[in-house]
């Protein structure tokens, strides 16, 4: 059965329309001017003393609760968010914005019901069908308990690193890694062959502000080495597409996301060719403490927007520190970024070498571009190629400005570490 066509608008899309261009909703008192400045320029910590300030003085203050809760998400701190945001539902119950948010909440907690209730309340009724698709199972649940950790070597690590990994108990399929994805992505026409349950559609953003639709289903198992996963969220699309043109004929039938790997302690090890997964178990946990006293790896902060955006700061040649996207999927490339972000570091676009790429909405124009210096916290490494594709939708999206996005290239010489229980990023050069 086709899934039937149902098109939205992103949710972080909507959200930011809603935070920034209906002033009528949010009059803001002078007080909070100071807050929201420091917000919308990324500064989460110094914003929320301010915004606690203000709820202070005044309880009810819904854009004061909003913000709150928004900045308490992006640090993940889930408990804490639900209270400032159902505070929220209470001084303003028409207002969509708090519910989006407590929909992201439940769907980081795997409590997939309640998160439900609360994408339907917001328009998102193919997400909604879907999680409650999952009634009596037990999302990401781990087949067996034994081992903790499991390695797998990468089949390739040009462009993009690719997994083996098993489906459904059946077909072993090469998976690739991309951290710009959001749940798990199995291909159509693999999703037809293995029976997967197929929901409504959705239109997404990709590289170069392209649109395509993407279904949301349900995978029964996947094997990563030594651990089995069941009941599993997926979005569905043509993944093949990518093999020739990108992967140079190897074929590809799925893309492991951020939403998966925030479920483990998981290590990209670029120059070992292999990919690390620990279970978030409590001796785990005290291993890479053990492991970070010893090693001494580059600790990077970082934040998590909406289910999949991990942003954390940088720079570019000598321009001033901007938020950037943590995203791993830019084949061919360690950085993107809009083109204020090229005048701000005075960089040059080589026109006469620009290219045809494939993003996930479809081909676009690729024009090249040499980062002399690009940083992410400590880390830096020079002469990094840089793809720009023209449109870069995410920079005015979430409210704060985005400077750019870095990726595989910037990546290459580092085993890159993301620990979403402390939220940071722990780079070790080899």
């Amino acid at each position: 059965m086709k899934p039937k066509k149902r098109i939205i608008i992103l949710t972080f899309l909507f959200l930011n329309l809603l935070v920034t261009n209906q002033p009528e909703l949010f009059a803001v008192p002078p007080t909070l001017e100071q807050a929201n400045k420091l917000f919308q320029a990324g500064k989460f910590a110094e914003a929320e003393k301010l915004y606690l300030e203000a709820i202070r003085e005044d309880p009810q203050n819904f854009r004061c609760l909003v913000h709150l809760g928004r900045i308490a998400l992006l640090s993940n701190r889930l408990d804490e968010a639900e209270k400032w945001l159902t505070q929220a539902t209470r001084v303003k119950p028409e207002e969509s914005i708090p519910k989006a948010l407590l929909a992201e909440i439940y769907y980081r907690r795997d409590d997939f019901l309640q998160a439900a209730q609360f994408f339907r309340a917001v328009g998102r009724e193919s997400m909604a069908q879907k999680l409650e698709s999952f009634k009596g199972l037990i999302p990401y649940r781990m087949k067996t308990d034994k081992p903790d950790v499991t390695r797998l070597k990468f089949v390739m690590t040009d462009p993009l690193p690719i997994i083996e990994v098993q489906v459904n108990r059946n077909q072993v399929v090469n998976f690739f890694l991309d951290t710009g994805a959001a749940e798990v992505v199995i291909d159509s026409e693999l999703a037809k062959e293995l029976g997967v349950p197929i929901f409504e559609t959705e239109m997404g953003v990709f590289a170069g502000g392209q649109q395509a639709n993407y279904a949301h289903g349900r995978m029964d198992s996947l094997k990563l080495g030594d651990f089995e996963i069941e009941n599993i969220p997926v979005h569905i699309m043509d993944v093949r597409r990518f093999s020739a043109p990108i992967f140079k004929g190897k074929r590809v039938d799925g893309i492991i996301g951020t939403v998966f790997l925030y479920h483990f302690i998981v290590t990209i090890d670029y120059p070992g060719g292999e990919l690390l997964v620990q279970k978030k178990t409590k001796e785990n946990l005290q291993k890479l403490e053990k492991q970070i006293w010893q090693e001494r790896p580059i600790v990077v902060p970082f934040w998590l927007a909406f289910d999949h955006y991990i942003l954390a700061w940088g720079r570019v040649n000598q321009s001033p520190e901007r938020l950037f996207l943590v995203d791993t999927g830019l084949a061919g490339g360690g950085f993107t970024c809009p083109e204020s972000t090229l005048k701000e570091a005075q960089i040059k676009l080589m026109e006469d070498k620009a290219t045809e790429g494939l993003g996930g909405g479809g081909k676009i124009k690729v024009i090249p571009f040499i980062v002399e210096e690009l940083s992410l916290g400590e880390a830096k490494e020079k002469n990094v190629v840089g793809l720009f594709t023209g449109t870069f939708p995410l920079e005015k999206a979430f409210g704060f400005r985005i400077g750019g996005l870095i990726s595989h290239g910037f990546f290459k010489p580092y085993a890159l570490t993301f620990d979403f229980d402390k939220m940071r990023l722990l780079l070790k050069k080899k």
